[in-house]
């Protein structure tokens, strides 16, 4: 798009189907780098992602272009056919329906690359549902808790 100049950056959350922790460290690489492909192919800017065994974080800057909606539903959709023709589980793998996405501003980048980047030392003291909700709270979202992620605790 002639004369259009943005810089928006995004922090993209979703979860495995039915929060369970099938993410295994032996191919949590692979499968960052797989994702990460996705979003170079889709021509958005990665700065961060980190798969946790139940839930990822990818942290973007998006062209308007392109809705986030669909370049999750691209992630979500290349990257289980990806896990599933690799047979890493022994059950077909899913993501849950839904995520969220939350802006940031430019003074920020570092705080939330960070962030990302050091999700196991986050989560040894905060559960995903604590930090799911902190977000929406945080960035004002009205929730029905009927309509998040299941949740195991």
């Amino acid at each position: 798009m002639a004369n259009t100049y943005t810089k928006l950056y995004i922090q993209i959350v979703f979860a495995v189907k039915g929060r369970h922790s099938l993410i295994n460290e032996v191919f949590r690489e692979e499968l960052q780098k797989y994702i990460a492909g996705i979003i170079l192919n889709k021509k958005q800017k990665l700065y961060a992602i980190y798969c946790m065994p139940d839930h990822v974080h990818i942290f973007v800057s998006m062209s308007p272009d392109m809705a986030i909606s669909d370049l999750v539903r691209d992630i979500k959709a290349n990257s289980s056919s990806f896990i599933n023709e690799k047979k890493w589980l022994d059950s077909r793998f899913e993501w849950q329906r839904g995520f969220g996405a939350f802006s940031y501003n430019e003074s920020l980048v570092d705080t939330v690359v960070n962030y990302i980047l050091n999700q196991p030392e986050h989560h040894k003291v905060a559960t995903f549902r604590e930090e799911y909700i902190e977000f929406l709270e945080k960035f004002n979202i009205d929730f029905d808790e009927r309509y998040l992620f299941e949740f195991i605790e």
